[in-house]
């Protein structure tokens, strides 16, 4: 280390750089990215079940307009993608991930907030929805999830 250099510096020139090899212990991972990479995988795989329901639907025949059906049911296969791999982002605390996964508790919300407006069983799957997604962008944005992940805010590059 020279004179010139910080710790912090030296440190971040001796660690290993991000591969597939180097996957964090359960030690290095807060629990706070843990829970919003369970949200983010919860939310995906709720994504696929709901797309894999609607496109059997609509190929078995059962749906009031097939066409409809078989695009929506594919149309949420392909969203599914997104929170999944912000989920495995997150797991592996990858820096990436956290983008698509506010992405997705974005835009979760409006759909909450339509599902809140129907006068059926919609209503508990709203609420449901809106809880999980501000819970996941409160545990996104929480500190400890961005120094784990190794986001800087704005002006505090090192």
């Amino acid at each position: 280390m020279s004179s010139e250099q910080t710790p912090a510096q030296a440190a971040a020139q001796t660690s290993v750089p991000e591969t597939a090899d180097t996957v964090p212990t359960a030690g290095e991972r807060p629990r706070r990215l843990v829970y919003a990479a369970a949200l983010a995988a919860l939310e995906g795989i709720a994504l696929v079940v709901a797309g894999g329901w609607i496109l059997a639907l609509g190929l078995a025949g059962s749906a009031d307009d097939r066409q409809q059906a078989v695009t929506g049911g594919i149309t949420l296969l392909v969203l599914a993608l997104l929170p999944l791999l912000a989920a495995r982002g997150l797991w592996l605390v990858r820096r990436w991930s956290r983008g698509p996964a506010v992405i997705t508790q974005i835009l979760a919300l409006p759909v909450a907030y339509n599902l809140l407006q129907a006068d059926s069983i919609a209503i508990g799957a709203g609420i449901a929805l809106a809880v999980v997604s501000v819970t996941a962008l409160v545990l996104l944005v929480n500190p400890a999830t961005t120094r784990a992940l190794g986001i800087t805010g704005p002006g505090r590059a090192e």
